[in-house]
């Protein structure tokens, strides 16, 4: 029996309210129809007694109040889905943005999802190279892993990003791959820069797109996160693809949690931000990762930035706790004209040294990773010595090591943003430049690795 309630008790923002209410879910899609014959959707996000309060995905402007009906559907929002999705560019309620008809479903999912049981999680093993030197080398992107990246406003990350989803691949080439990219909050230079830079690559044809504008109302923000994931789920737990999933802007995303949480009078937390957003933003993380008897995978690579490049605020903190590492981009590399701006000593992938080496990669992968670590180190101790006693007063080793820091950023870690390392390239060139150092300051090296590997002086 379909049951329409008549008119609204309040209205506020986007956020509408009715009374004497019943039967009701949180969560659960509503709809509701103007005066004029038009509809709109929203909501459950709150239920006190028979008051129900509503989120409207199109905003609330020009609804009467008195004439409007409103109508439960008994479910929560769900995403139609088909292998279709592919190539596609939708809004982040998961309407067409290409000008093409609506999806010819397969079926139909909740956004929400479900968290993997953790009994049933495959661990990770295999990675996923991204032809960029700085990450695939000493912070490598494991399959089934959720790694973030950690920027800062006005840093090179959307370029990054669009280098990833162009050059991403597994280490087989037979396998299925695909990428879904979710950018949230953006503008429009920006919408059309990444839209235009996949169609002229021809990587679209791999992607799945979800674009909120920064005009877009603020739920749709909250929901594209989950309509990315819901699609990324079906690619890999239904058709066996490994799907990369890159969400961008993760700071415009928690900006539209706090203002949400505003508009419904909750206290607020740290810097005004819910004190929910902890199990939020897990809610979003936790849906990578490999299942048992499923051949797809989903991994996560959220792009974040950090406001006034603190680390330490809430966003950057709280997700440093859910993920399994962190990419951070270096602002000085980046006033210095090097890209992608990797900073290397912060950033760390803790699941690399399971997917790497002997059987994944190439057996010296792990052991050059830790003495790119190790050395560039040492060029951060040299340099800070310098900086106090001057440059020519160095000894011959520190000297050699801040030549060493020179040409580590200007020709490993700077690279053309069309450039495609493979990984090969990228260990050879790392055992190039530690070919400029002593034999006996690569301690972290085994004799076998150096001496099949090293070409400097014995």
């Amino acid at each position: 029996m379909k049951i329409e309630y008549t008119g609204l008790s309040e209205m506020q923002g986007s956020l509408v309210a009715l009374e004497g209410v019943s039967g009701v879910t949180y969560d659960e899609l509503a709809e509701l129809t103007l005066g004029s014959g038009e509809r709109r959707y929203g909501r459950v996000i709150k239920i006190d007694g028979d008051r129900v309060v509503l989120q409207v995905f199109e905003g609330t402007t020009g609804i009467d109040m008195e004439h409007v009906n409103t109508h439960f559907t008994g479910k929560p929002i769900t995403l139609p889905l088909s292998k279709e999705i592919l190539g596609r560019i939708f809004d982040g309620a998961g309407k067409p943005l290409d000008g093409m008809r609506e999806v010819f479903n397969d079926e139909r999912s909740d956004i929400n999802g479900s968290a993997i049981n953790p009994v049933c999680r495959k661990y990770p093993r295999s990675c996923i190279l991204t032809g960029i030197s700085s990450i695939d080398a000493t912070s490598t992107l494991i399959r089934g892993q959720k790694l973030p990246i950690f920027s800062g406003a006005g840093m090179s990350h959307n370029e990054l990003a669009a280098q990833i989803v162009r050059q991403a691949h597994t280490m087989d080439s037979d396998e299925q791959f695909a990428i879904v990219f979710c950018a949230m909050g953006v503008k429009n230079d920006t919408a059309e820069f990444f839209r235009n830079d996949f169609q002229q690559s021809g990587a679209l044809g791999r992607v799945v797109m979800y674009l909120n504008m920064a005009s877009d109302p603020i739920i749709e923000r909250i929901l594209a996160p989950r309509c990315a994931l819901t699609a990324a789920e079906y690619l890999a737990f239904r058709h066996g693809y490994h799907v990369l999933v890159i969400l961008t802007d993760m700071s415009s995303y928690c900006e539209a949690l706090r203002e949400f949480s505003s508009s419904k009078g909750e206290i607020p937390s740290r810097k005004g931000f819910p004190s929910y957003m902890y199990s939020d933003l897990a809610s979003i993380y936790e849906r990578a990762g490999m299942v048992y008897g499923e051949e797809g995978s989903v991994t996560q690579v959220p792009i974040l930035t950090m406001p006034n490049d603190d680390i330490s605020h809430p966003i950057p903190d709280l997700t440093g706790y859910i993920t399994e590492g962190q990419i951070v981009l270096s602002r000085d590399l980046e006033q210095k004209g090097i890209y992608p701006p990797v900073s290397i000593l912060p950033s760390l992938s803790r699941l690399m040294k399971d997917g790497t080496g002997e059987g994944y990669t190439r057996e010296d992968h792990a052991d050059l990773s830790n003495q790119l670590f190790a050395s560039y180190s040492a060029v951060a101790d040299a340099r800070s010595l310098a900086s106090v006693i001057g440059e020519d007063e160095l000894s011959d080793i520190d000297k050699l090591y801040v030549e060493f820091g020179k040409r580590f950023e200007n020709e490993f870690i700077a690279q053309g943003d069309r450039e495609n390392r493979t990984l090969d390239r990228t260990l050879d060139l790392g055992w190039e430049l530690l070919s400029m150092l002593p034999r006996n300051e690569l301690g972290r090296v085994s004799d076998k690795l150096l001496d099949k590997y090293y070409r400097g002086a014995k």
